[in-house]
């Protein structure tokens, strides 16, 4: 098996056995249907089935094709004792029609599999987008890089959960971490995750240096079972484990372990980290009480500029970007906004705490290996991506890791 990157849909589509409706329709002769179709457009515009064409052409036995045309919506009823509007009625008396039953999709394919099995019930509709790079949420020539993460993940996990921030403009490690929700989780994995003035590094350097570590035996049981040393997974787990000796120890003003840093979360602040200590006098001003300007720096936070937003130059009136004109100025004063546009790679798919953070920090992707049927809010048990209520979305994807690289080998 090669490594393969599927996308997890926010709103699953439903099968299309419970994604149908009910229409009215009849056969006609084949020199009726222009006719037809005129005065029921008028009649009875089918507003809400604009994806189905209105006409069937079915092929007998005998080579003759045969036509049937959609008069109306059905209302609810399996037989064809239908009371049609007036004017509904009035073409069915003229051209002798006999009205029957039928189902059509409801909505409109996404994909052409999906087409193909709409078109077995009556005809609709397909219109591919052009733009597949857009729809899918990444480029072809991107997916090297996005293995690569993963691989970078998997490497750093080798009990738990991990979890690596990218930068995908630059495709830079932003921050990175692993479960952090016992004593022992604080050791050595959790030291490769510690930030620094020069904490960025590039994926190549990562993988590099990572390149002779795998998961272990351990970290997935037999038959693809369950790993329950996943905080994510068995979130309960510090209780059951811990002992007078693994009480929480301070370090450096926090703790070092704690039962909600799952390794998302820890990725995330240890992203923070990163951005004080790169962006030391970032500051912004904000009115006080007396209504003057005090500039805030600290733990205050400016928003990331817009990307690609265009100034005229007042000499010769040549266009520039506006990054471009203050790019030295904004690399040293302007934090970004939160994780704003990163992408985050994740062992295992993420519970709905360490999903909601992923939603306010403003992720644009989120990808993971192993799905979790537990306690997964991304397409396991729930799919918060595709909660219409929420102020942020982002996409997310499964990476179908070879069964070869698990067990150390070259892929």
């Amino acid at each position: 098996m090669a490594w393969e990157l599927t996308d997890v849909p926010g709103n699953p589509t439903p099968s299309l056995e419970n994604s149908t409706v009910g229409v009215v329709a009849a056969k006609i002769e084949p020199k009726l249907a222009n006719v037809l179709i005129r005065q029921l457009n008028q009649v009875c515009p089918l507003e809400s089935l604009r994806h189905v064409k209105r006409v069937r052409r079915c092929n007998e036995c005998d080579g003759k094709s045969e036509l049937s045309i959609i008069l109306c919506l059905s209302t609810g009823s399996d037989t064809c004792k239908e009371e049609f509007p007036e004017d509904l009625q009035k073409v069915v008396d003229t051209y002798l029609l006999k009205p029957f039953i039928a189902k059509v999709a409801k909505f409109s394919a996404k994909s052409k599999e999906q087409w193909e099995e709409q078109c077995t019930l009556w005809p609709t509709s397909y219109h591919p987008a052009h733009d597949l790079d857009g729809v899918r949420g990444f480029r072809e020539d991107e997916l090297p890089s996005i293995f690569n993460c993963m691989k970078a993940a998997i490497q750093l996990s080798k009990a738990g959960n991990a979890a690596i921030i990218v930068d995908p403009s630059s495709m830079q490690i932003v921050a990175k971490a692993t479960d952090q929700t016992q004593q022992r989780d604080t050791s050595e994995g959790n030291k490769f995750a510690e930030v620094k003035a020069d904490a960025i590094c590039t994926l190549n350097e990562s993988t590099e240096k990572d390149s002779n570590m795998y998961l272990s035996s351990s970290h997935l049981s037999k038959d693809n079972g369950l790993n329950m040393e996943v905080s994510c997974i068995n979130p309960w787990r510090w209780t059951k484990q811990r002992t007078i000796e693994q009480r929480s120890v301070p370090r450096d003003g926090c703790f070092a372990w704690h039962p909600l840093r799952h390794a998302a979360i820890a990725a995330i602040g240890n992203a923070a980290e990163r951005d004080r200590v790169l962006y030391p006098s970032a500051s912004i001003a904000k009115l006080n009480s007396n209504g003057n300007l005090d500039n805030y720096s600290e733990n205050v936070t400016a928003k990331r500029p817009q990307m690609g937003t265009k100034v005229e130059s007042k000499f010769g009136g040549k266009e520039q970007s506006a990054v471009e004109s203050c790019c030295s100025n904004l690399s040293e004063t302007t934090r970004p906004y939160l994780c704003t546009g990163f992408d985050i790679y994740l062992v295992w798919e993420p519970c709905t705490m360490c999903a909601m953070a992923l939603v306010h920090h403003r992720f644009k992707r989120v990808f993971y290996a192993f799905p979790n049927p537990i306690t997964g809010a991304l397409g396991g048990v729930y799919t918060l991506h595709g909660e219409r209520s929420l102020n942020h979305h982002y996409t997310v994807f499964r990476i179908s890791v070879p069964e070869a690289y698990l067990h150390g080998g070259k892929c």
